[in-house]
């Protein structure tokens, strides 16, 4: 959220040449990258057709992949993706490369990781369009987002001298006991289309300064974003004469996935996704007794109770739930609101709806761009009808709208009860579902009893109920807020959440334990 407020002032910069809505893919001459007002995505280094495997030299001998504009499905350019021979290929120089990295003090990692961090500043802006383009988040979210991994390079870099492990009285004369913590070693990262740089900056940054190569398989629908970044590390590696295998990129769908879930070689894998892909990914890893750290999905609550200031709440609520389209996983799902308060929080809130500005992502004055895909798109549709099945009522939006690319307009449902079935369902589009509650236990127990377990948030001017929110009986999330929306996290605690969201910690506070081993 920090990344977002800073990203904000570069809008004052000249800007990029802006792509616009236009005909379906198949009527386009050329792939965006080709046509001149994208000539800016050149100076990320990116082609037609782009090699999507990087072990200190580029190549691919798998499917070539194109990825599409969600704003308006025209193709932006190709990735020829990892073949199980390139990710043989590349594990093995990247546990080579590990050797040479490993033996680097941690100051030293965390001056390389400085570099990296002032690299992504100086392509801040194009890197983030690029996001914006292959995502289809609004340009503000795609350079936030950029800003995000910087920031946490700057973190990686303070942390890089202080990471270790305590000196303990020892019961025998003459004795010390210590805690010494080294690298695992390898660390794989996988991560989703919603946030394709920040969550591998998460990792990458933290994973490199204790000691670790990481290896990265991204989203193959944003497989030029992935590109990109491992294009901008791997010069400040080569600058630094350091094995490019450090940052390995393979780029390639469910087989190279299952191939890092499945090798021991893989000393730690870091996911990012769906909660019904991460299960089956931590069954594979667990059952060779490897270790995971898993990021997945959030059916988020904020509550309302009925001191709570509704000048606060509506724009909260707003920015929840509809930023980035419903597409992040702390978006906000669920709205629960006391019943003496309900009947005008709907009604501004639903006011606020018809005042967002729906339009190309990088228009520097819309809140709300497209999804990112067609499928998206029917999922959007298909949880809207189950509601209504469900007893629900669409008192906005709910349908998709008529102009090019993947847009649905932003929804609010009213009426259902606190346990139908679509409620505790994770949908990742612009949703809302508005509940009517009476008691402060009840509804701390309905923000709890979805299987997830990420975000939440209460708006209450009660200090008592507030510290009974935040206390063992209170919300079971690892996110837990108070008169702030459910969306945005600061780099400097750990990120992460409970029960089917999988338990994992990322980014700040002691998460980088998770990439380190402990010997005693």
């Amino acid at each position: 959220m920090l990344g977002l407020r800073r990203a904000a002032s570069l809008l004052l910069l000249p800007p990029l040449p802006l792509p616009r809505a236009g005909p379906p893919a198949a009527t386009m001459a050329t792939m965006l990258v080709s046509q001149e007002r994208y000539a800016w995505l050149r100076d990320l280094g990116l082609q037609e057709e782009n090699p999507g495997v990087y072990n200190g030299r580029w190549g691919g001998r798998g499917q070539v992949v194109t990825t599409y504009c969600p704003a308006n499905n025209e193709p932006i350019a190709s990735v020829r993706q990892a073949s199980l021979e390139d990710y043989e290929e590349t594990v093995k120089k990247a546990k080579e490369a590990w050797k040479v990295w490993a033996d680097i003090p941690a100051p030293k990692r965390g001056e390389i990781v400085r570099q990296i961090g002032d690299a992504l500043r100086q392509k801040i802006k194009v890197l983030g369009s690029l996001v914006s383009l292959e995502m289809g988040k609004i340009f503000v979210e795609g350079v936030g987002e950029v800003q995000e991994y910087v920031d946490v390079c700057d973190y990686a870099v303070g942390l890089s001298r202080m990471i270790g492990g305590p000196i303990l009285p020892s019961e025998r004369p003459g004795h010390a006991l210590i805690e010494q913590w080294n690298p695992v070693g390898l660390v794989g990262i996988i991560t989703a289309f919603n946030f394709p740089v920040a969550v591998y900056g998460w990792n990458s940054a933290i994973a490199m300064i204790c000691g670790n190569a990481c290896l990265w398989k991204g989203a193959p629908s944003t497989s030029l974003v992935s590109v990109a970044v491992t294009k901008i590390i791997t010069k400040v590696l080569e600058d630094n004469k350091l094995p490019g295998a450090i940052c390995s990129l393979v780029c390639g769908g469910a087989d190279i996935g299952t191939a890092m879930a499945r090798d021991e070689r893989m000393d730690l894998l870091s996911f990012t996704g769906s909660t019904k892909v991460g299960k089956e990914v931590a069954l594979m890893v667990q059952e060779r007794f490897g270790r995971s750290l898993l990021e997945l999905g959030g059916n988020n609550a904020i509550i309302v109770f009925e001191d709570a200031d509704l000048n606060l709440v509506i724009p909260s609520a707003l920015f929840a739930a509809v930023g980035t389209a419903g597409q992040r996983c702390t978006t906000a799902r669920r709205l629960f609101l006391h019943e003496s308060v309900h009947d005008e929080v709907v009604a501004r809130l639903t006011k606020a709806y018809a005042q967002v500005r729906i339009g190309d992502p990088w228009d520097p004055n819309t809140l709300y761009g497209p999804l990112h895909t067609k499928e998206a798109v029917k999922m959007f549709l298909d949880a809207v009808e189950q509601a209504k099945q469900q007893g629900g009522s669409v008192v906005y939006g709910g349908k998709v709208i008529n102009r090019p690319g993947n847009y649905v307009e932003p929804t609010i449902v009213t009426g259902l009860p606190h346990n139908a079935p679509i409620v505790h369902t994770e949908t990742f589009a612009p949703i809302l579902y508005v509940l009517k509650f009476k008691e402060e236990e009840d509804v701390f127990a309905w923000n709890n009893e979805v299987k997830q377990g990420l975000s939440s948030s209460i708006f209450t001017k009660d200090l008592g109920r507030i510290f009974r929110w935040l206390g063992p009986k209170g919300s079971d999330c690892g996110i837990v807020n108070v008169n702030i929306p459910t969306s945005g996290a600061e780099i400097g605690g750990a990120f992460g959440g409970e029960k089917h969201t999988g338990g994992g910690r990322e980014s700040g506070s002691d998460s980088w334990k998770l990439y380190m081993r402990r010997s005693t």
